[in-house]
């Protein structure tokens, strides 16, 4: 029967919570981006940042710049061999060979190379390029994050403040690091997906969550780390502050029916952010299990040791701004101030908002809490933070501790946007320039123009090319990283020696024509071993050989690396006949230790029927090389042999996690667009369901 009682019907409807005032401040819902005329503004004002790579030239003395060129130039190189996702680099190392590409980030040097292939351009015209992409895109994607959470005038300094602050510019000019300087793109770009997709759940803001997250995995899977778990934090608090409403926090007695609330309000970017990783799991799976086949200890050693990097209070507002790599100690040349201009108006707008604004403290704590953290994390108050167990752990990831700056960064350009908060009168909804506004433009651009400076040189290693590379790799000591089997790292090689003779004689410099090691070879007639190439590429050779003796083995002048398998073909370019196995030079038996002090890996684990090819008994004494180079047994007679960089489990698995995700957003944008033109034209109001479409 019906209730006639309009207070007791009105008490059994569920109570949906209400957006915080802080939630209903942004003004995207007001006009489009594209049709934002501030927006466009702030793009302009970011091309200052981008003109020192316009000047004639290439500032190859900055610390990264030459690294960005030559792996452009690797991946071209892969490219020219029909591979648009390389993981294998053959000429590292001096022609050794890396999985560069398997555990580095590729989204930047992809785009680069789209430059390169389709545009025509050069490769160091491409990598300034996407530098210049990433200052006008990190710019947009400050903009649009900070103009849902505040207003347009606010969203035109923190972009400007984001591109202008020290840090970035120290990331563009003297570091060079490209993939850093295009994650500062996506940071934003997750932080309003997030935002958006937890306050207005559909399937749009999901999708842009996936992509985004995905997208900052691609490009950095270093600054992914550091960033990922602030991220996390920040959509519990969205969560805790829709959940909870104006109110503030529920009673204890309500911590059930809030936490379904809760998880109401995040499940949405919550599966974004797992969609984003399966979209980007082509990489990271095989990053992830794969690392510990190459040498780590090259990238935390030495000058690259963390303990040296500490930062000195005084460099966080010292003006100092030199052109050289980061040395230990305070004497230290390059430039780590936050920039005065930030910092100011950062302290300004926190005291003045958190007493007109309370509905924005909780956000406001956040920031500042995260920005402070980084930025003690940089100092040497923090360094025995970076040697406990678990924590050390991920704190080294950073590997340099300036590196948390990224994370600083962000906070520090939203901080510094809330002078113009409009409940201080920072212009609104307007789409003018207004004096308080026009003022604070003008002193970030002012307090960052002597830093709008590059210093172009010429290539000391001669034009880009294979020779140039090798005397890049010698005298830098650069882009020489091992895989694991190698226990001496080697300081130059046959492959360099060639491509330098090649260029001092005047002749055409290519890739060698073979891998194989022709000095183990023995051409006497009754017990020679002669070996041929017959086709090779960056990640294949293909050989014929003929042994009248068994036990012989064909050397090949790359590291070992899983991935590579061997096999007897049936004739010269034919099918597989049977797997032959492959012992890294060097490598111990299973269950065997190295001698005291030493260093040795496994043998990797033979193909099943090839016991009569090895016996990796006699491994530990067969031969002295340290280099780690593979060796490939061959039966006696005469035969061809195929070397092939293959895909392994984790690659393979990864390929489908990717593959699938995208199928799965495609059929689900396809379902959500039908299912809501079906609601639409039934009348049916959408309300906040999940296929919600704004």
């Amino acid at each position: 029967m019906a209730n006639d009682n309009p207070r007791d019907s009105a008490a059994a409807r569920p109570v949906q919570p209400q957006p915080s005032s802080s939630a209903r401040l942004g003004e995207s819902t007001v006009l489009p981006l594209w049709r934002d005329s501030l927006f466009w503004l702030t793009l302009a004002l970011s091309l200052f940042a981008v003109a020192p790579f316009m000047l004639p030239g290439y500032f190859w003395g900055a610390n990264d710049a030459r690294h960005h060129v030559y792996f452009l130039f690797e991946f071209d190189r892969l490219v020219q061999d029909g591979i648009w996702w390389p993981r294998w680099s053959p000429d590292f190392a001096f022609g050794y060979g890396y999985p560069f590409f398997n555990i580095y980030a590729p989204l930047s040097h992809f785009l680069a190379e789209l430059l390169l292939h389709f545009g025509g351009l050069s490769y160091t015209a491409a990598i300034e390029s996407v530098f210049g992409l990433s200052v006008v895109a990190s710019a947009a994607a400050m903009y649009a994050f900070v103009r849902d959470w505040g207003s347009r005038h606010m969203a035109v300094v923190a972009a400007l403040v984001y591109v202008y602050a020290p840090y970035h510019l120290l990331n563009l000019y003297v570091r060079a690091n490209l993939t850093e300087s295009m994650a500062l793109v996506w940071l934003p770009l997750c932080l309003w997906t997030v935002r958006q997709a937890t306050l207005r759940p559909s399937y749009g803001w999901f999708l842009g969550v996936a992509l985004s997250f995905a997208g900052l995995m691609l490009t950095s899977n270093l600054v992914f780390v550091l960033f990922s778990p602030f991220l996390g934090l920040y959509l519990a608090l969205l969560g805790a502050r829709q959940a909870s409403g104006v109110g503030g926090a529920p009673r204890v007695r309500a911590v059930g029916a809030w936490l379904g609330r809760w998880i109401r309000q995040v499940w949405v970017p919550g599966l974004g952010l797992a969609a984003g990783l399966g979209c980007s799991a082509v990489f990271w799976l095989p990053m992830a299990l794969e690392r510990q086949y190459v040498r780590v200890d090259q990238w935390f050693d030495g000058r690259y040791d963390f303990r040296g990097h500490f930062l000195y209070f005084f460099q966080l507002f010292s003006p100092r701004w030199g052109f050289k790599a980061s040395i230990p100690g305070p004497d230290d040349l390059m430039g780590f101030q936050l920039g005065p201009v930030p910092l100011i108006l950062a302290v300004v707008g926190v005291i003045l908002v958190w007493r007109q604004v309370p509905s924005l403290r909780g956000e406001i704590a956040f920031w500042a809490g995260v920005g402070l953290v980084t930025t003690l994390l940089t100092l040497r108050w923090a360094a025995p933070l970076w040697d406990l167990p678990l924590l050390g752990t991920f704190l080294g990831f950073a590997q340099f501790p300036w590196r948390w700056f990224s994370v600083t960064l962000v906070c520090l350009s939203l901080l510094a946007a809330l002078p113009l908060h409009p409940a201080l009168g920072g212009g609104g909804t307007s789409l003018r320039l207004n004096l308080p506004l026009l003022a604070v433009i003008l002193l970030v651009l002012l307090g960052s123009y002597p830093l709008l400076r590059v210093e172009i040189v010429p290539p000391a290693e001669g034009p880009v090319g294979l020779p140039a590379l090798m005397r890049f790799q010698q005298s830098s000591d650069e882009m020489t990283g091992s895989t694991a089997w190698v226990k001496e790292i080697p300081t130059w090689s046959p492959m360099a020696d060639e491509y330098i003779s090649r260029e001092k004689a005047g002749e055409a410099v290519t890739p060698v024509a073979s891998m194989v090691d022709y000095t183990t070879l023995n051409y006497n007639r009754e017990t020679g071993f002669v070996v041929n190439s017959e086709s090779r590429s960056s990640i294949h050779e293909e050989v014929w050989y003929w042994s009248p003796l068994p036990g012989r083995r064909i050397v090949f002048n790359q590291f070992y690396y899983p991935g590579w398998r061997a096999y007897l073909l049936d004739g010269k370019h034919g099918k597989p006949v049977r797997e032959l196995p492959i012992v890294p030079e060097g490598c111990l038996p299973p269950g065997m230790s190295p001698p005291k002090g030493e260093y040795a890996m496994p043998c990797p684990p033979l193909p099943p029927g090839t016991d009569d090819l090895v016996n990796l008994a006699e491994e530990p004494t067969r031969t002295d090389s340290t280099l780690g180079r593979m060796t490939v047994p061959v039966p006696p007679g005469e035969g061809y042999v195929l070397l092939r960089y293959e895909d392994t489990p984790p690659r393979t698995i990864g390929k489908f996690i990717s593959l699938a995700t995208f199928v799965i957003l495609l059929l689900t944008g396809v379902l959500t667009g039908v299912l809501s033109g079906v609601l639409s034209d039934s009348g049916r109001p959408l309300g906040r369901q999940w296929i919600h479409r704004r």
